[in-house]
């Protein structure tokens, strides 16, 4: 039986068509690859398909621009039954100098299934250094904090 891999690093350059009105790469373009590498990783690490379940707190810090070599870290930070929190990071920087920035990051939760769309177990995981252990304990404080955001958006659903 393979090891599960729980970190994947995912590089391209920033090409013509990821662009927005404004020149910089858009939004969407950032979120696409935030979920390719999601997928990416749970796969890694469960050995299975994933799908998205949620994806929250995606913060856009920095515009990318065309050209740039973007990079998408993603990392295993909990794992539930089915379930993968995977910690995202964009950092992207002109190929020339290499001098990476911070763009985007976020959390996107994966659900492995099996053939017939049936959550599926995944491997458990455990932290061991003090920075999984602090990324481990802020996916629990963010799974009650989207509890609470779950029950009040109810308001808002037909």
């Amino acid at each position: 039986m393979r090891a599960p891999q729980r970190e994947l690093t995912l590089r391209f350059l920033a090409e013509p068509q990821d662009v927005n009105f404004g020149g910089k790469v858009h939004g969407g373009a950032v979120m696409k690859w935030i979920d390719l590498a999601a997928y990416a990783t749970a796969a890694g690490w469960s050995g299975r398909y994933c799908i998205t379940a949620y994806a929250g707190g995606i913060r856009f810090i920095a515009p990318i621009h065309v050209g740039s070599l973007v990079e998408v870290k993603g990392k295993v930070i909990y794992t539930g039954t089915s379930s993968m929190h995977i910690a995202l990071e964009v950092n992207a920087c002109d190929p020339k100098s290499l001098n990476k920035r911070l763009t985007t990051h976020c959390i996107v939760i994966m659900v492995a299934v099996d053939e017939t769309g049936q959550k599926i177990e995944v491997p458990s995981w455990e932290p061991v250094s003090d920075e999984d252990k602090q990324q481990h304990a802020a996916a629990i404080k963010l799974m009650e904090m989207r509890k609470q955001i779950g029950e009040e958006m109810q308001i808002f659903v037909d």
